[in-house]
């Protein structure tokens, strides 16, 4: 077989887009709308998804389906991935911390995006493989360290927006008091069987309001507790 062309790529994100758009046109009623950002999409359509899961798992990229990276980790399938971002609502220049780094494809989309971006993993090894990745590829001003993402990153907060892609029963205390008033954070709530993908709002006196979306399955967050 030969090798995939850039032209064969950019064919395979754009079906992954349109499945994408598929899939937020027939949840329009969880989701409160019917269509993805337009800069969102656009960076769907930029960032290079293959180069951010394991080389042997390359032509699977474009697939509607999440994919293994290791240490019992996927990085998810991708109108989930794009919706937890939607969901978001970034602005360019929002400060961002990501809990959960996986290989790097959620923060390249959100970095795409314009955003100011902090990212915790606490896998080293994939920490490690996703800077690399980022700085190799375009992106790296994407600051990541190791670290339990459940404390996030208090040197550089607040931050307008916090997204966490590992399941909790409750959203964690220190990312509350780390993010702004206004500001938002997804992520998924619940147990092991039954969690929510979930909006947090804090408002500008402090109180939180939270907004389940939809049924989701994500792996539970690791702390070093």
């Amino acid at each position: 077989m030969k090798p995939l062309g850039e032209q064969h790529l950019a064919l395979f994100r754009r079906h992954m887009v349109e499945i994408v758009d598929m899939h937020v046109e027939l949840a329009s009623e969880e989701i409160g709308k019917e269509a993805l950002d337009p800069r969102l999409r656009t960076a769907l359509l930029r960032v290079q998804r293959h180069l951010f899961v394991p080389a042997q798992l390359a032509l699977a990229a474009y697939q509607d389906t999440p994919l293994p990276i290791g240490f019992d980790k996927t990085v998810s399938q991708p109108f989930i991935g794009a919706l937890m971002l939607d969901l978001l609502g970034l602005a360019p220049g929002d400060r961002v911390l990501e809990v959960g780094t996986g290989l790097g494809y959620q923060a390249a989309l959100m970095a795409e995006m314009g955003a100011e971006l902090w990212s915790v993993e606490i896998v080293e090894e994939f920490a490690n493989e996703a800077l690399m990745r980022l700085r190799a590829f375009g992106y790296g001003d994407v600051q990541v360290r190791v670290g339990d993402g459940s404390r996030g990153w208090p040197e550089h907060a607040p931050f307008d927006r916090i997204l966490v892609t590992a399941a909790a029963p409750a959203p964690p205390e220190a990312l509350v008091e780390q993010l702004r008033p206004g500001g938002r954070l997804v992520m998924p709530l619940g147990g092991k069987d039954v969690q929510q993908l979930s909006v947090i709002e804090k408002g500008l006196d402090g109180g939180v309001a939270t907004r389940a979306v939809m049924p989701v399955r994500f792996t539970r967050l690791e702390t070093s507790a």
